[in-house]
């Protein structure tokens, strides 16, 4: 019998699907519409700075090579057209690459790249306008971040929760887009718990998995709403249940997490805006390391060895990226993103594709090791403190501390700041105009006044 089957317990995943499918644009307060306005520009610059990325376009291929050749959605990345299944795919795997999509600290979930773009290729096929969007936005993110935090810490030590949790918020953010009823909703949920899947292990091979997790999620999102809204019927229980997600997928799971202050807490706004374009564990490092350079004036050549104090999951998910082999792998090794911090005074795009190869660089990491801190572990995911103990070559030992990383909700970054990050991002590597940019940016500043949303970019 399900755990809370009982008649005096509440059905959560119900509750989840009755909020999702009734949530309305006035139910939705004025700052979480414009934060999610802000945190969709922020996805849709990601998603074009990954279009060069070698495993989305095989990807791109795969989705060219088995969905129709034209039709009502954009694939963004090269601005052709077809089903919201396959646009949705390829958006969805371009905006995870970079690594500069949001990151919910809480449940460790970077919500929009699994709902951004399952909502737009969806809309665009409905002819949706854009409060229709915001709102579905809004009910995605707030059932992901909550499975995500439901799954809690023993369930992202082995899965990747984007593509766990993803898979539900895209069904929900689909599902509203639909209209579908709270019991069909429940059945969306149902469909994608049961495909819900993504592992970390790619992380030792520098595998593309991380690109597929969130490809998938955005397409079984899709299949699972609109298969709901056919009549096809889901599991009742998939998160609670005796043989649901919990069961199958965590050790720490916490059933109150689910439904925690629906319509009244917004677990959207905590949302924190990625400033480094690399793994979120290592950002309270680098900003930590930024300071103790910064305050004690300190170059690259000062330093004789790094201490970053972390928490748990920075070394689960860290720790087994020893000698970086490409790229994106690099962006997942401390002494990586600490070295370019040292060197670069920043951790670009740029600086990670220049970076790779460089010695020093190499020479660097090997000066970097993670320790595991008491206090920063007992604070996360709630808080990510960075902490670093740097020695110098003369003998010398500093510090370096933030409790609140660049991008973090109270820390944030303003709209300017998000339109600089779109202009960079949005012009690495050509894929997009300064022109279509602009126009971007100011489609999406207007967004809830668009009648039918159409495609964001010009058809090349």
């Amino acid at each position: 019998m399900p755990m809370n089957a009982a008649k005096d317990t509440p059905h959560l995943s119900a509750e989840l699907a009755a909020f999702a499918a009734n949530l309305r644009y006035e139910d939705i307060p004025a700052p979480v519409l414009r934060r999610a306005e802000d945190l969709l520009l922020d996805c849709l610059a990601s998603i074009l700075a990954g279009a060069s990325a070698r495993a989305v376009q095989a990807i791109d291929r795969y989705a060219a090579a088995m969905g129709p050749a034209d039709g009502p959605s954009e694939v963004l990345i090269t601005r052709r057209r077809t089903s919201p299944l396959f646009a949705a795919m390829v958006n969805a795997a371009a905006a995870h690459v970079v690594e500069q999509d949001d990151v919910h600290n809480g449940s460790v979930f970077h919500p929009a790249a699994v709902v951004f773009p399952p909502a737009l290729a969806v809309a665009q096929a409905l002819g949706s306008s854009g409060r229709d969007l915001l709102v579905a936005a809004v009910a995605g993110y707030e059932v992901g971040i909550r499975v995500g935090e439901f799954l809690g810490r023993s369930h992202y030590k082995i899965f990747h929760t984007t593509g766990t949790a993803g898979t539900l918020a895209a069904a929900v953010t689909v599902g509203r887009l639909l209209k579908l009823t709270p019991e069909q909703m429940l059945h969306a949920l149902g469909s994608a718990g049961t495909q819900a899947a993504g592992l970390w292990e790619f992380l030792r091979d520098a595998a593309d998995s991380k690109q597929l997790h969130t490809a998938k999620a955005a397409a079984d999102g899709i299949t699972a709403a609109y298969l709901a809204r056919e009549g096809f019927t889901g599991a009742r229980h998939i998160l609670e249940g005796p043989q649901g997600m919990a069961a199958g997928m965590s050790t720490d799971a916490d059933p109150s997490k689910l439904c925690d202050r629906l319509g009244e807490r917004w677990a959207l706004i905590e949302t924190s805006f990625k400033f480094h374009a690399s793994c979120r564990h290592t950002h309270p490092a680098a900003d930590a390391l930024q300071q103790a350079l910064r305050d004690n004036n300190l170059t690259e050549a000062d330093v004789e060895h790094v201490v970053a104090h972390v928490h748990q999951g920075a070394i689960d998910v860290l720790g087994p990226v020893v000698n970086p082999q490409t790229v994106h792998q690099s962006k997942f090794s401390m002494g990586t993103v600490l070295a370019l911090i040292a060197r670069q005074g920043r951790a670009g795009l740029a600086e990670f594709d220049a970076g790779l190869d460089d010695p020093a660089v190499a020479a660097f990491r090997g000066k970097v090791e993670m320790a595991l801190d008491p206090e920063v572990d007992s604070a996360y995911p709630q808080r990510w403190i960075g902490k670093v103990t740097v020695t110098t070559r003369d003998g010398r030992t500093v510090h370096g501390r933030v409790d609140e990383p660049k991008g973090d909700p109270g820390n944030t970054l303003s709209r300017p700041e998000i339109e600089d990050k779109t202009l960079s991002l949005g012009r690495y590597a050509d894929a997009a105009s300064e022109k279509e940019l602009r126009g971007l940016i100011d489609t999406i500043w207007g967004l809830e006044k668009v009648e039918k949303v159409g495609a964001l970019l010009a058809r090349g």
